[in-house]
């Protein structure tokens, strides 16, 4: 049988219009720190400290379940970027080990919403509180009006993210 062929998908008919060179170092910067917070050892060091055992994907529903009021399971993983089978399954564990457990949605007895047991909102705070540790010692040196300034403007970026998701890199 003879080895698969790769699939060529054709280059875009248009001429890409160049980045301007603050966006080329916008982008270089936002990998440069996704590679930093992504990182398996970065995340086995947050759960060291925090004194936690819970796998990247767990602690992401986590901290974000516990920044919110009880979410459908949908939600959360619209809310994340990812399927909601990925979340189901993680929240399964999550339920399994006591850090959440569903309860009925108020608006349609139908449907259940995440919510976080004392367990699943400590596990959160002792997350947070470790990774506002690590960012208090690295930005320990920026004005109190520079981390307001980036707050905002990170917000703004990340709205824009969500609002515009798959905007332009379609093929």
């Amino acid at each position: 049988m003879p080895a698969p062929q790769p699939t060529v998908v054709p280059a875009p008919t248009e001429v890409p219009v160049p980045a301007s060179p603050d966006l080329v170092e916008i982008e270089r910067a936002l990998a440069r720190v996704t590679h930093l917070v992504g990182r398996v050892r970065q995340h086995e060091r947050l759960m060291t400290v925090a004194g936690l055992s819970l796998d990247r994907a767990a602690a992401a529903i986590l901290r974000h379940a516990a920044e919110s009021d009880p979410l459908r399971p949908g939600m959360l993983a619209a809310r994340l970027s990812v399927e909601a089978s990925h979340v189901t399954r993680q929240l399964g564990q999550l339920e399994k080990d006591g850090y959440v457990r569903r309860v009925p949605d108020p608006e349609d007895r139908r449907a259940q919403r995440v919510r976080l047991t004392e367990a699943g909102l400590t596990a959160a705070g002792r997350m947070r509180e470790v990774s506002l540790r690590g960012m208090q010692v690295a930005l320990a040196d920026w004005s109190p009006e520079d981390l307001r300034l980036l707050a905002e403007l990170f917000h703004r970026m990340v709205d824009d993210f969500v609002a515009r998701a798959g905007a332009g890199i379609e093929p």
